[in-house]
């Protein structure tokens, strides 16, 4: 381990940061708030060097979060900088106020201090690669696109039954869907649908390719009876819808294009790994996406959320990461196993819906999703033990490098 003749603690914000410097007994050297601006920043960094001697390598740095324009700028400087959880730095807190009080003059001390005294709680930051740091924002802006969508849709759907239940009704898989939004601007109220031809609807349909439905069946649906509302109503629902199908349009066209740039990283990034290996080696992106379940989108967010993880086939940090592992309480002659809360989200929601489709598409998942739920298990714990299943394959696979292959899978299932 290597000794640090000071330590600093950075209480970062959003406009300025606290800093605290400790030598190895913990006596306060240096202490000042910081501009987020290039020049207190490097003004930091200076004073950093200053009190370390003149070497970089000298002083360890703790800060509460692992990326931002703080961190990339002391790394890059040469310092090594350590990051801790919130949660765990709250305990550390209580060793100064039992009171509870906090301030940022105290926080950034608490950083430095507990550092030097308890360095093992803390992880040593190292910088993604440029793939990676890309791969992290594309996956991280789909999933917000997504939820706009989705929140977008569900609006629309609530004008539409205000007046048109019947379209609603039509199109409740997918409100928000190009080709749902292309019907009601040809059919936008019951009275229209009465004077549409069948083969306008089966242009519609046939240039979105949709091939579930005809013109024949949706005019059906959408000439059952109306309900009987004001033409002001349709008319303000009509106007509302039209902002709304804009909005749509819009995050239709920006999903599109994000999950294209996502595929095309992920490309980069598996070309990364084909130069960095040996030739002929299975990479990471081309292993984890022969699993069933596991496509560009989830694979994108298993890599944003534990790319040093899954490259190293690290199934028991990912498993902790992805909160799949369970938490034991156990005091005397009580004993609890109980699910993990404290977990990455957006990695969890990920692993989540690899097992969903995997327990839908794939038939030993499938088998695999009744056998639990037959013992008891309800969706959510079905669930969470498929993606520890998937993790621990994943990880194998890619420790070896080997494909998945399901005829090997069904026989060792079979043994």
């Amino acid at each position: 381990m290597t000794e640090f003749k000071v330590f600093a603690g950075i209480d970062w914000a959003r406009e300025s940061h606290q800093a605290c410097v400790v030598d190895d007994e913990g006596k306060v050297l240096w202490e000042a708030k910081i501009e987020h601006t290039a020049e207190g920043l490097a003004e930091l960094c200076a004073k950093l060097i200053e009190l370390a001697g003149g070497e970089a390598s000298l002083i360890g740095v703790g800060i509460e979060t692992p990326n931002g324009i703080v961190v990339e700028t002391l790394v890059s400087a040469g310092f090594p900088v350590f990051v801790i959880n919130p949660k765990q730095l709250d305990r550390f807190r209580d060793r100064f106020a039992m009171s509870g009080a906090k301030d940022d003059r105290r926080d950034a001390r608490v950083i430095a201090d507990s550092l030097r005294t308890d360095r093992r709680s803390y992880r040593l930051l190292e910088l993604e690669a440029d793939a990676v740091v890309e791969i992290r924002e594309l996956s991280r802006l789909h999933a917000e696109l997504q939820q706009e969508y989705v929140r977008v849709s569900n609006r629309l759907s609530n004008q539409l039954f205000r007046y048109f239940p019947a379209f609603a009704k039509l199109t409740a898989d997918d409100t928000g869907a190009p080709w749902a939004l292309a019907l009601w601007k040809a059919i936008p109220t019951p009275q229209d649908a009465q004077r549409r031809l069948e083969r306008t609807v089966q242009s519609i349909l046939k240039s979105h390719r949709i091939r579930r439905l005809d013109g024949q069946s949706v005019l059906q649906i959408l000439r059952e009876p109306a309900m009987k509302v004001s033409a002001a109503t349709v008319r303000a629902a009509c106007r509302h819808i039209k902002t709304l199908a804009n909005q749509l349009q819009v995050l239709n066209t920006e999903l599109r294009e994000c999950r294209k740039e996502l595929e095309q990283s992920l490309d980069r990034f598996a070309e990364s790994e084909t130069d960095a290996g040996k030739a002929g080696e299975q990479h990471t992106v081309t292993i984890a996406m022969s699993i069933p379940g596991i496509g560009p989108i989830i694979l994108g967010a298993l890599l944003a959320e534990g790319a040093r993880a899954l490259i190293a086939g690290d199934y028991e940090a990912l498993r902790s990461l992805s909160g799949v592992a369970p938490v034991t309480k156990s005091s005397g002659r009580s004993r609890a196993v109980l699910r993990r809360y404290a977990h990455n989200q957006r990695l969890g929601n990920a692993l989540y819906n690899a097992a969903r489709i995997a327990a839908q598409c794939d038939p030993v998942f499938k088998a695999g999703y009744k056998a639990l739920r037959d013992r008891g298990h309800t969706h959510g714990r079905a669930m969470r033990t498929i993606g520890d299943r998937m993790l621990a394959m994943m990880c194998s696979m890619v420790r070896s490098k080997t494909l998945f292959d399901p005829t090997r899978r069904k026989a060792r299932a079979a043994a």
